[in-house]
């Protein structure tokens, strides 16, 4: 990909700085080079670098570059940059491979690794689309940014407006004063918005609402509905090792399990296999070719294939009984009451393991002895005994990182 369309804007959210991708001025870096970034805006001109010359590179936000991490792209033979433009030699040498773009992984399964994409690998939109002015409030690097970094570098009239995730509370501001028409963010992103900001939330003109990057239940797809009933409200099933491969516009969570096993040209084949989600991707990072295992587990329910979290934390085994603590986090937030939960399971004696739970309410309560009770009944109407929580634990905010997933 080059620089196809410069004429599409760009926006800094915190300064309101805007410049069209012609008119940004490139950063010129010794390839290969890790970027390191102060701010997502500050990254679009290595972007521009990279798209014009080709060069060997990845971004990484300068809150991630611990001394480990730094260690190991220097031995990988990457030169640092530093925000202040001073760069640290690579400590092996070796020659750049042109069009070659990395991506870190968000550290979830261990330590962050380099995945090889290509700027066309990464784009995975094709086609004419509605012109949109698109947020784009992801850490600078992940490949959620560049599925948004790269609509607006390859797409004619998708204009964005980028905010920092460290800055994420005045994004409704800015999308109001902007004119955002698009947005892309986990359900934890959304559910934070949801809470601090509702009386605003709905100003913000968008007809395109995307989630992704954690599982997505029924319930943050209904109260976003709620926000804007006349928007198209689509999650996505993506990640650095198996590029975008779900897409669902329906509004519901889940998708159809007739998709299970389906062959098209250029679309990724999406199996279940031992309740893990498995996917052969066109659009896989370097040397991932075949069917992918993603770590992910699901289940079937009603025709309709859900993701309910990490096979390895998902399972909650009670004295022989199983649960999906991906399931018990859904039945949770259904309530009208909770704005988010995280399940899991905690030793105990004679039963192996019992099922616990910690809850953010709407109403940012850390003090609802009536709310709990209710809570408690609403699960043992929906679950099995096995997988009522036996704790719940309020807390005063969601805990969240930098990638904008739920900390837990």
């Amino acid at each position: 990909m080059s620089l196809r369309h410069p004429s599409n804007r760009l926006t800094d959210a915190s300064t309101g700085e805007q410049v069209t991708w012609g008119d940004l001025e490139p950063l010129d870096y010794p390839a290969p080079a890790a970027v390191v970034v102060d701010s997502s805006y500050a990254a679009l001109r290595a972007v521009k670098q990279h798209a014009e010359t080709g060069a060997e590179f990845l971004v990484v936000a300068a809150g991630r570059m611990e001394a480990n991490l730094r260690a190991e792209l220097r031995a990988a033979g990457f030169n640092i940059v530093d925000p202040d433009g001073s760069v640290e030699l690579a400590s092996v040498t070796r020659e750049p491979e042109p069009g070659r773009l990395w991506l870190l992984t968000s550290g979830s399964t261990g330590r962050p690794k380099q995945i090889g994409h290509t700027l066309d690998s990464l784009t995975t939109v094709a086609g004419d689309m509605a012109p949109r002015t698109w947020l784009c409030p992801y850490s600078p690097g992940t490949y959620a940014w560049w599925q948004v970094v790269t609509l607006g570098l390859g797409s004619a009239g998708q204009d964005l407006v980028v905010v920092d995730p460290s800055r994420l509370d005045e994004w409704v501001a800015a999308g109001i004063e902007h004119g955002v028409t698009a947005a892309s963010g986990t359900p934890t992103f959304w559910r934070q918005t949801t809470m601090s900001q509702a009386d605003d939330l709905a100003k913000v003109p968008l007809q395109q609402v995307s989630l992704g990057g954690e599982p997505v239940d029924q319930a943050i797809l209904d109260q976003l509905r709620t926000f804007f009933p006349d928007a198209r409200i689509s999650w996505l099933y993506a990640s650095s090792e198996v590029g975008a491969s779900i897409v669902v516009h329906d509004g519901r969570a889940g998708f159809p399990v007739e998709w299970l096993g389906r062959e098209a040209e250029g679309r990724p084949r999406i199996d279940v296999v031992e309740g893990e989600l498995v996917i052969t991707s066109p659009h896989h990072g370097e040397g991932l070719g075949g069917p992918v295992r993603t770590g992910d587990a699901v289940v079937v329910e009603d025709g309709r294939v859900l993701i309910t979290g990490r096979l390895d934390s998902d399972e909650i085994n009670i004295g022989g009984a199983k649960v999906s603590a991906g399931v018990v986090r859904a039945v949770l937030q259904s309530h009208p009451d909770v704005a988010w939960a995280h399940v899991r399971g905690r030793k105990a004696p004679l039963v192996g393991n019992l099922v616990v739970a910690d809850v953010v309410l709407t109403s940012g309560e850390t003090t609802a002895p009536d709310v709990l009770a209710e809570l408690n009944r609403w699960c043992a109407e929906r679950l099995p005994e096995y997988g009522v929580p036996r704790r719940i634990k309020l807390l005063a905010a969601i805990p969240t990182k930098e990638t904008l997933k739920s900390d837990v």
